[in-house]
């Protein structure tokens, strides 16, 4: 079975380079330039997309949320609600940075939380909708994203196989454009609790989508392992500056770091091949140099037989390979052969 998702124009199999999405997320710290200099750093870094979140926060919100405190080092605003309502973008603003994308050549989409910016972004036709962890087991907003028709991206931090199974079932019932992404609900996520091998587990349990790895862990290794455990869609926080305020920066990706992960994710879909066994004409001079060859251990007479003592292996290897050993011996010299000379098949009777 064939596990392909088509995103924008990009097509996502095993056979083809990993789809990157740098996760944007609200480090633009509601600001549309910032945002625009952070697209531009992503796409100059390689990434298949960028990524942002979209929140109808007044009705997404308990009123005594919304109005908590949140006035600390990290916050825009007194209030839970107006911090994020700070590091919000309107409809507008979103149309703007959408042309902008097109016009860098990199996929534009964001994760929903409600229905609203559900219906949001698919009235200005995102190429896909990513449903964070925490919306994994909301099935309405589920079955509500997938009827939009386009590709979803589903994470799965803090759920249990049963969760992860059942909003597969709400997704695929409608809509088969579907990625599983294995996560860790953690900011940044522990090493010894990312799980990756779940990856493998995700693959045999769905042998009919794409899986994908949503990296909360600090560096570039685990994306790249990811990568070799199965996951095509590699999703990492980006940053501009990890210095910056607001709580994601910290264990998001500088454009050095995004770059570097690019290019290792580039380089694993070459490097893992296709799994034949090849022998490369660049390997030859290699092998010879460090190889072995069967010759005379001393001047042998013609008409000599071939004894354990008469022989011995010795580089370059450019000649009768060692393991012809027990052909050539018990047979007699046609000629007589000088110390480390080549034994050859012709040379015997």
């Amino acid at each position: 079975m064939t596990r392909m998702l088509k995103i924008g124009s990009h097509e996502i199999s095993d056979t083809n380079p990993c789809y990157v999405i740098a996760e944007v997320g609200h480090n633009h710290q509601g600001n549309l330039e910032t945002c625009y200099e952070m697209f531009r750093q992503a796409k100059s870094c390689g990434v298949s997309a960028v990524k942002l979140q979209k929140r109808d926060n007044r009705s997404l919100y308990v009123k005594t949320m919304y109005d908590k405190s949140y006035d600390h080092e990290n916050s825009f605003g007194v209030t839970y609600g107006e911090h994020r309502e700070a590091l919000e973008f309107s409809r507008e603003e979103y149309i703007l940075l959408q042309k902008f994308s097109q016009e860098l050549g990199v996929d534009f989409f964001a994760t929903v939380f409600d229905f609203a910016s559900s219906d949001m972004l698919a009235e200005l036709d995102v190429p896909a909708f990513k449903i964070a962890s925490g919306d994994l087991k909301n099935t309405p907003l589920l079955r509500h994203t997938a009827n939009h028709g386009k590709p979803m991206l589903v994470s799965t931090g803090g759920a249990s196989i049963d969760d992860v199974q059942r909003a597969y079932d709400e997704v695929m019932s409608i809509n088969t454009q579907l990625c599983i992404m294995q996560c860790t609900a953690d900011y940044p996520a522990e090493f010894n609790q990312l799980d990756l091998r779940v990856i493998e587990t995700y693959r045999e349990r769905f042998p009919d989508i794409v899986i994908g790895y949503s990296s909360h862990d600090n560096g570039i290794a685990m994306p790249s392992a990811s990568y070799v455990l199965g996951a095509r869609i590699i999703e990492k926080h980006f940053t501009l500056n990890r210095a910056m305020k607001g709580t994601d920066h910290a264990f998001s990706l500088e454009p050095v770091g995004m770059r570097k992960m690019s290019r290792d994710l580039q380089r694993l879909h070459t490097a893992l091949g296709d799994g034949k066994k090849k022998q490369y004409p660049v390997e030859e001079p290699a092998i010879i140099k460090m190889g072995k060859k069967l010759v005379a251990a001393r001047n042998l007479p013609v008409g000599h037989v071939l004894g354990p003592d008469d022989i011995c292996i010795k580089s370059p290897g450019d000649g009768l390979p060692p393991y012809e050993l027990s052909n050539v011996l018990g047979r007699k010299t046609l000629r007589s052969l000088t110390e480390d000379e080549d034994i050859t098949i012709e040379a015997l009777s």
